[in-house]
């Protein structure tokens, strides 16, 4: 997978690939924090995906997008409140809550989960994304009348 970013106008535009299978990759790209479009870019008779991909990127590239730095990312924790170092169900909630989290990031151009933990009262997710406020809001709004409403605080990890 490749992701690329582009500041333009004050938003923050993205463009990524990753192959779908062994003659098609997908090609998504949008404004961070919204859904954006995608396309199936497949091989033909003579013509390798690969190839055209390649002929996007060097596009891309040309136009001034860039790998976002790591740097530069933010780690966010949807945090929730459980009994003690929590149940087999709520670890395969937390399981179910990165499936969707991954799914909600990667289709907005914001990011990816990145593990979590459970244990003494409390179970997290986290996730890099590349704007702290625009991911908060988008899984806000994603996560309300869902089974995983009930987080007891979204909040940005202090870089260590």
């Amino acid at each position: 997978m490749l992701k690329l970013y582009k500041l333009t106008d004050n938003q923050l535009n993205y463009w990524e690939t990753w192959d779908k299978d062994e003659k098609t990759a997908i090609v998504h790209w949008g404004v961070v924090g919204q859904r954006g479009q995608d396309k199936e870019v497949k091989s033909g008779l003579f013509s390798n995906f690969r190839k055209t991909v390649q002929k996007e990127i060097n596009e891309k590239l040309k136009e001034g997008y860039a790998e976002f730095d790591e740097d530069k990312l933010s780690f966010l924790e949807i945090e929730y409140k459980i009994d003690g170092f929590g149940t087999e169900q709520d670890l395969e909630k937390r399981h179910r809550l990165e499936n969707k989290l991954d799914g909600i990031l990667g289709w907005t151009g914001l990011g990816h989960t990145d593990g979590g933990s459970i244990g003494s009262g409390t179970m997290e997710a986290g996730c890099m994304v590349v704007d702290f406020e625009i991911a908060k809001k988008v899984i806000e709004v994603n996560l309300k009348n869902t089974e995983f409403a009930d987080y007891s605080r979204i909040y940005k990890m202090d870089n260590e």
